[in-house]
């Protein structure tokens, strides 16, 4: 008999607000991120990784420490991504059959990214190792897809925030990470939300950083 190949762990990583909220509501087509959603990332946004491997800074500018840690930590050893159709766009530009996504013609992910979506599509290959699959499949069949791409990495799952709560639901997150920005924004889309207990099933742990901002972590031990 042949062993299964070993798997990675499933991670989130997500920027919230103090009372959990992980979307904004204040976008005006001046300003279609909001003013809020800059506040809420602020911390991870101005950290030197966020810069050179979003923003492809190469001069070394941007926060360094505990922020950048963890924005370290979101890039590494990550073998597939899983997101949804609202992440990847879709849902701004359904009949567009040339949308490629948000990311230019370089995207940040470098690796297999599964789309979660009743739109059929092609996969489109990027420049720098990303390639995107569009799949019509529950969360815990896109994972076997995004496990069997990512040879025994990690397979991260980027959002939004309801295809994180249904992957959560289902006990498929080994590691969770929230950044907690001293914000409150009062609306939007809750994280928490049908989630209470959470943390019976995992083993937390807290470090604030110097920006103000709270990283708690979500992990279950194998």
């Amino acid at each position: 008999m042949t062993s299964s190949p070993e798997r990675g762990s499933v991670r989130v990583d997500l920027n919230i607000s103090l009372d959990g909220f992980a979307t904004t509501t204040d976008q005006t087509p001046e300003n279609p991120m909001g003013a809020d959603w800059q506040r809420l990332v602020d911390a991870y946004a101005s950290t030197r990784t966020f810069r050179a491997r979003v923003l492809g800074d190469t001069s070394g500018e941007g926060t360094t420490g505990v922020d950048d840690r963890y924005a370290a930590a979101y890039f590494e050893d990550v073998g597939a991504e899983v997101m949804g159709a609202g992440m990847f766009g879709l849902h701004d530009f359904p009949d567009d059959p040339d949308w490629r996504g948000w990311w230019g013609d370089e995207p940040p992910f470098h690796c297999p990214v599964f789309v979660l979506t009743h739109t059929p599509r092609d996969s489109i290959e990027m420049a720098g190792g990303t390639t995107f699959h569009f799949v019509s499949e529950p969360p815990a069949a896109a994972l076997e897809r995004a496990h069997a791409a990512a040879g025994g990495r990690d397979v991260r799952v980027g959002g939004g925030i309801t295809v994180v709560r249904d992957f959560l639901l289902a006990g498929l997150v080994d590691r969770l990470h929230v950044a907690i920005a001293p914000i409150l924004l009062g609306r939007g889309i809750r994280l928490w939300d049908d989630l209470r207990g959470l943390e019976n099933d995992y083993r937390v742990t807290v470090e604030s950083a110097p920006s103000q901002v709270t990283h708690v972590t979500f992990r279950r031990d194998h």
